[in-house]
């Protein structure tokens, strides 16, 4: 059982100074109040509890640490009109939504955190407390009490406060007194800081200790201490907590998270200050403030069969509108074989199959080609699973296939793109269940055969029940509009991405060894020139020796100290490479050095395995929070395209490949959603973008010359570049390159505009949306003011980068129905690859590309044809 107290006015403080200035339509200030109702939504969501109660400092100006010094706090600067304005409205909607709150005359809020806190902990109940004041640290009691920070979305416990302060939790109120808090006025040792304090306290442990060997501290340090022997002791009675303040056991019923959502309570009030948006996004997601601690309290049976009449019969029971949840177990992630499978359909019952179980006195099981057998005729149900691309794409070996009902790792990435999506995670996160861990199932074993079957039926019957139970309680958190793009495009796409995987794309082995020789051999003459250099021989690849080199040996300026020594990385290395002989050649031999070691040796290793010199990715689905597909096993989207040594043209084609590249398609939803009449003129009329860019900024004489930073600047604003990138893509100052983002904006206007407006509407709902309605979550009421920049960037890059993924997912989608044949062999973002054996087909895949959704603007397919992928355009 866990309690959650939170310092009130701490986090709202702290909510108004992190968000921006909103205000309702009646002018009421309401930005604080908006990251507050924020933090209530996402609560359950970030960490559960059982309990939550929120603190307040007392009324009372005098409290018993003022009585001990008259200047504690006496440097806090009066509060600003609009939060003396949002205070008393967040404290009435606590109180409304049905929290308890608690006020103890006379005492600060620290204190009734910390006597809560202690309580709890005596009752067995762990603690979390949410709150910035570092006073806290004192409470932490691993297993017990924690800190929770709503940032970094983790618990503070010993380890790190150790990490942060180098002392243990139990020394911090002496570690404070020697170093005082500024913002609360407390004075400490003048002259001592943190490191120095810290020493002292693992030294001497406390303030009596270490003044009672003064003697042994030497020099300034000593005089120091002595002249701040007052403040100190002063220091430690002021931040010391009171843990007294409850005499009885806590009634924790007082506290139990409301079973109702305690927005839903408040909703008439949040319309009234125009804060609309999460009261819509609790009704569309079904969010449910109700947590608890993870458990393993479902209860369900687990039915084994093994025999084959008992499996058809359990099977034709079953309807044949029924949603049935459906799993695999494997004896390899890669190049997998079945070894059972499990299904449920019903609420508290799920049953597995064993089938190739392979150990010492090994039980009945079902036939292979009769367990096969089986499978399709269960396939004729609605099946849905946790990441079913895995389980379908091993049961295409066996003649098996299907077009899924749902998946709920679609499902659960659909509708939080940023958490974990693995089946563990979601069911912790859903269901407050705690699944059976892989690894404690497997133990030593070489793979799941070797699992004794009553162990497997356990776990692989619970992971097809909660697959089941998480399919009406994801669904439920759907929001209208972004139906249709999981039925049309997220679902069918599973099949799509098992064809693609299974096509592969042959490698030219005889074209890899050459690569290999001819990298070899020039790593070899730049080791011998980069020793000649050197005076002496070292190992380069070792950034300590480097570092020694380059530092100590040639005296070159150091740039950037890490905890080992100098700093070796590539963007030390370049803005060195004017500076000695030795530096072109240490990039070069970097650069070779990285092609030989992650591309050429390990794809011709990848290749080896395949009779046919084939490579088979692994695209993943949900692998980023754009929507955009990933590759990996190995990643095939990041072959360099560099053409001295052109990797990409060991890649070869059975007959020919076509590449179809969207053109600037960010630029192009860019003018789409901003509406900009000088960008949709040019994309109508089929203009070089970014020279029209150019003239806008630099001017028609001037274009020519400045289209490649033009071009810089167009792509840069999608990624929410600022000035300073911008200064170091481009090479000019920083004051530079933001006269060049001004003038952008002067001459765009409207662009600026949609980028201000996509800022605050994010920050508003807490959500922004792309072309097919899929949301991106971003928690602004626990971000700071740099977490906050990072937000508003990926809100504005996820239109387009997620809308961008939208389209191609579409048009691969339509592409595959109309073409049921067709062999898609990559996706590298913008850009499909296909084996080919008509070019009029591939220009009929780019018309369908090009006109698979209507935008304000034109779409526009580059098309190009090649033996080898490094000859494609």
């Amino acid at each position: 059982m866990t309690l959650t107290i939170i310092d009130t006015f701490g986090f709202l403080f702290r909510n108004f100074y992190a968000l921006p200035p909103l205000k309702s339509k009646k002018g009421t200030p309401t930005g604080m109040i908006t990251g507050f109702m924020n933090f209530i939504a996402s609560l359950g969501k970030d960490f559960p509890t059982d309990y939550v109660v929120f603190t307040l400092d007392s009324k009372e100006k005098e409290t018993f640490r003022k009585e001990i010094f008259k200047d504690y706090k006496a440097n806090r600067p009066e509060a600003p009109e609009d939060l003396k304005v949002q205070l008393p409205i967040a404290i009435d909607l606590i109180k409304e939504m049905g929290f308890k709150m608690i006020e103890i005359p006379g005492y600060e809020s620290d204190d009734i955190i910390a006597s809560l806190a202690k309580k709890a902990a005596s009752q067995g109940i762990k603690v979390k407390i949410v709150s910035h004041d570092k006073d806290m640290y004192q409470l932490i009691d691993d297993d017990k009490i924690v800190i929770f920070d709503p940032i970094k979305k983790i618990e503070i416990n010993e380890e790190k406060c150790m990490e942060k302060f180098g002392v243990h939790p139990k020394d911090f109120r002496d570690f404070q007194a020697l170093v005082g808090d500024s913002s609360d006025n407390i004075p400490g040792v003048k002259g001592v800081g943190v490191k120095t304090a810290a020493k002292l306290i693992n030294q001497y442990q406390t303030l009596e200790n270490i003044y009672e060997h003064i003697d042994e501290i030497k020099g300034a340090l000593k005089k120091k201490l002595i002249e701040g022997k007052e403040n100190a002791f002063l220091s430690r009675e002021l931040v010391t907590l009171k843990t007294d303040l409850f005499d009885k056991n806590l009634n924790l019923e007082e506290f139990k998270y409301p079973e109702y959502n305690p927005i839903l309570k408040v909703a008439d009030k949040l319309i009234d200050l125009d804060i609309t948006s999460i009261i819509e996004r609790v009704k569309k997601e079904g969010l449910f403030i109700k947590t608890k601690e993870p458990n393993t309290q479902i209860e369900f049976e687990a039915v084994l069969i093994e025999d084959e009449k008992e499996l058809f019969e359990v099977i034709n029971s079953i309807p044949k509108d029924a949603i049935v949840a459906f799993d695999t177990e494997t004896n390899s992630l890669e190049n997998p074989e079945i070894v059972g499978f499990s299904f449920a359909w019903e609420e508290k019952r799920a049953y597995y199959v064993p089938i190739n179980h392979f150990y010492l006195g090994v039980g009945k099981q079902i036939d292979e080609s009769k367990a096969i057998e089986a499978i399709k005729e269960l396939f004729k149900r609605k099946i849905v699973g946790h990441n079913l691309k895995f389980d379908l794409k091993m049961l295409r070996k066996y003649g098996v296939y299907l077009e899924p009902f749902s998946d709920t790792m679609i499902l659960a990435w659909i509708i939080d793109p940023d958490s974990p999506v693995g089946l563990d995670s979601v069911a912790k996160r859903y269901l407050n269940h705690q699944n059976i861990k892989f690894k404690e199932i497997i133990g030593k074993k070489k793979d799941f055969s070797e699992v004794p079957i009553e162990e497997a039926t356990k776990y692989a019957a619970e992971d097809a029940l909660i697959s089941l139970k998480l399919y009406p309680v994801l669904t439920k958190r759907l929001w209208d509009e972004v139906k249709w793009d999981l039925e049309n495009i997220e679902i069918p796409f599973i099949n799509l991405l098992i064809d693609m995987e299974n096509e592969g794309i042959k490698l030219d082995i005889e074209y890899m060894n050459e690569l290999k020789e001819k990298i070899t051999k020039k790593l070899n003459e730049l080791t011998k020139e980069i020793y000649e250099l050197a005076g002496s021989e070292f190992n380069i690849k070792s950034p300590k020796q480097l570092s020694h080199i380059l530092f100590e040996v040639l005296k070159l300026p150091a740039k950037k100290k890490t905890k080992t020594g100098y700093s070796t990385d590539e963007k030390v290395l370049n803005s060195l490479k004017n500076a000695h002989p030795i530096m072109p050649k240490l990039l070069e031999y970097r650069k070779l050095d990285k092609l030989l070691s992650t591309y050429v040796i390990p794809l011709s290793e990848y290749a080896k395995k395949d009779p046919n010199h084939k490579i088979y990715t692994n695209f993943v689905q949900t692998g980023t929070a754009t929507g955009r597909l990933s590759s990996k096993n190995p990643n095939l989207q990041n072959i360099p395209t560099s053409t001295d040594i052109n990797i990409r043209n060991a890649f070869v084609a059975q007959k020919e490949f076509v590449s179809l590249d969207y053109s600037q398609i960010e630029l192009r939803l860019l003018a789409h959603f901003s509406e900009d009449s000088h960008l949709i003129e040019a994309f109508l009329n089929d203009k070089d973008i970014h020279l029209e860019t150019a003239v806008k900024i630099f001017g028609a004489q001037n274009a020519k010359e400045y289209r490649s930073v033009a071009k810089s600047i167009n792509f840069g604003l999608i990624y929410g570049m600022g000035p300073k990138k911008l200064s170091e893509t481009i090479n000019v100052s920083t004051k530079e390159a933001k006269e060049f983002i001004e003038k952008y904006f002067a001459s765009f206007p409207t662009v600026k505009t949609f980028i201000e407006k996509t800022k605050l509407e994010a920050r508003e709902k807490g959500y922004v949306e792309t072309l097919f309605k899929r949301r991106r979550f971003f928690d602004f009421a626990s971000a700071n003011a740099r977490t906050i920049a990072n937000f508003e960037r990926e809100a504005v890059n996820t239109i387009f980068q997620g809308s961008a993924a939208d389209i191609i997912k579409k048009a691969m989608i339509e592409i595959k129905n109309r073409f049921p044949n067709s062999k898609m062999i990559l996706q590298i973002h913008d850009e499909l690859i296909f084996e080919i054996d008509s070019k009029d087909e591939a220009y009929e895949y780019q018309k369908i590309m090009q006109e698979v959704v209507k935008l304000k603007v034109p779409l526009k397919v580059g098309i190009s044809f090649g033996k080898r992928w490094g000859e494609l355009k």
